[in-house]
């Protein structure tokens, strides 16, 4: 009888086996292992983690889709809207530079508040992209979908960690997360959001975690946060959760002075 090609085989060379049904434990504790030994190695303490739409545009970019628009004569409602909208990549990016510089002057020999994306497109290139162009170390949580794949160039090399898992690229997010910045988005940034504030709300999140939702105007007409309490659905301090605002400025400031009064003295992995 022939013998099964595969019988001396030590079972993590075997990739039958890893690929299959009765390995998938394993490949779960890979996406914890892997990641840990990284950030490790990259001395990554913690994050302010950037979410929010892969679909937004560079206003360079929209810009030049604009004009070719208006050439094509079509497509021109798009256009606008994108430009519109790319004022919230340009925010993102330029928030991303100051809270970059700003940790990279703290007294530390680790890396401490390190921006941290789900390493696509749209808000997350733009986050990636600031803390690059402050000559800062950034994070990227890119994860395994049916689409086509997006290379975004400014994640630190060796920091740009791939997952098949949805749960563990979420649990990535939130273990080393310090603060947490939600910029306009669709189901993903709101599947996110909600899975975070009601880690924070049932206090299931013992750390001191802010939350800055920002653009109030697509916020407010998203989810009406304030309906939810008038109906009694949530408690009306549970609103107070997120920091909202349309201010780069104003961002800053409350993100920082949250981290130094609650965080500073408190580096490492904690929920």
């Amino acid at each position: 009888m022939a013998r099964d090609p595969g019988h001396r085989l030590k079972a993590y060379n075997n990739p039958e086996f890893m690929s299959g049904r009765d390995a998938r434990p394993l490949r779960i504790l890979s996406e914890y292992v892997e990641p840990l030994s990284r950030f490790e190695r990259h001395e990554v303490n913690d994050t302010i983690v950037f979410l929010g739409s892969a679909r937004l545009k560079a206003k360079a970019d929209a810009e030049q889709a604009l004009r070719e628009a208006e050439v094509a004569g079509e497509g021109l409602d798009r256009a606008r809207r994108d430009l519109e909208m790319s004022r919230y990549y340009e925010a993102a990016r330029e928030l991303a530079a100051r809270l970059t510089r700003w940790s990279k002057g703290l007294e530390s020999d680790a890396q401490r508040f390190v921006v941290c994306t789900g390493g696509g497109p749209g808000i997350m290139e733009a986050a990636n992209r600031g803390a690059s162009e402050a000559k800062g170390v950034n994070v990227g949580l890119t994860i395994s979908i049916p689409l086509e794949e997006f290379d975004n160039p400014y994640v630190t090399r060796g920091l740009d960690v791939h997952f098949h898992y949805f749960f563990m690229r979420k649990f990535w997010f939130l273990y080393l997360a310090k603060a947490v910045l939600v910029f306009p988005g669709g189901f993903g940034t709101l599947d996110e959001l909600f899975e975070i504030l009601t880690m924070v709300q049932t206090r299931k999140m013992r750390k001191r975690l802010p939350i800055v939702l920002f653009g109030t105007d697509y916020w407010d007409r998203i989810v009406d946060f304030d309906e939810l309490a008038r109906h009694g659905t949530i408690d009306a301090r549970d609103v107070e959760l997120m920091h909202r605002t349309d201010s780069i400025e104003d961002a800053f400031e409350f993100v920082t002075g949250e981290l130094l009064e609650y965080n500073l003295d408190a580096p490492g992995a904690r929920l």
